[in-house]
């Protein structure tokens, strides 16, 4: 079964998933993603141990939160999760391992370091977190096109979006964005 499913694209396996609940074709969407979860594990968390372990982690999260939710772009999804997984894997540890190499930055304060590197990765992780908030079509555009490097035309080309839906899409994600990470700031004081 599985030699003329790798023919099939990601949205034609998601969408036979949803209808028939059959595991094999989540297996073989994710087959396709192995070695971009081991690269996320690697550029991040720089040890090939705990990058096997991001892609088992992130397979057996896959397995219970792609039933609650109605995915369109696979690998997008499945990238975000892999980057907080390692996000919150990095903050578990102390930030130890995003002090990657003290030797790009010329810094004398090693606390200020340690400061800029914490405040960094907490951006990047409410950002991660604010982008999963927005409307699925604002949060497909927006990683399409700042993400993905993809221009208007690209993103509707993929999406069946019109561009102006697109452009739209993005403006109103970017605003919405903004709401809601100044909404987080606010609730952190």
């Amino acid at each position: 079964m599985a030699s003329h499913l790798d023919q099939i694209t990601d949205q034609e396996l998601l969408a036979r998933y949803y209808r028939e609940g059959n595991a094999e074709l989540l297996g073989v969407l994710l087959q396709r993603y192995t070695l971009l979860l081991f690269g996320v594990g690697m550029k991040y968390l720089k040890d090939e141990e705990e990058a096997r372990d991001v892609v088992q982690q992130v397979f057996l999260k896959v397995l219970t939160e792609l039933p609650k939710y109605r995915v369109e772009y696979f690998k997008s999804w499945l990238y975000m999760i892999a980057k907080n997984h390692c996000l919150m894997k990095l903050r578990d540890k102390g930030f130890s391992k995003l002090e990657m190499d003290e030797k790009l930055f010329v810094v004398k304060d090693e606390d200020e370091t340690k400061s800029w590197h914490y405040e960094k990765e907490r951006l990047l992780n409410s950002m991660a977190e604010a982008v999963e908030e927005l409307a699925e079509e604002q949060r497909t555009c927006i990683t399409l096109f700042y993400l993905k490097k993809k221009s208007y035309q690209e993103i509707s080309a993929v999406t069946g979006f019109s561009q102006m839906q697109v452009k739209s899409y993005i403006q109103n994600g970017k605003r919405n964005l903004k709401i809601i990470l100044q909404r987080r700031m606010e609730h952190e004081r």
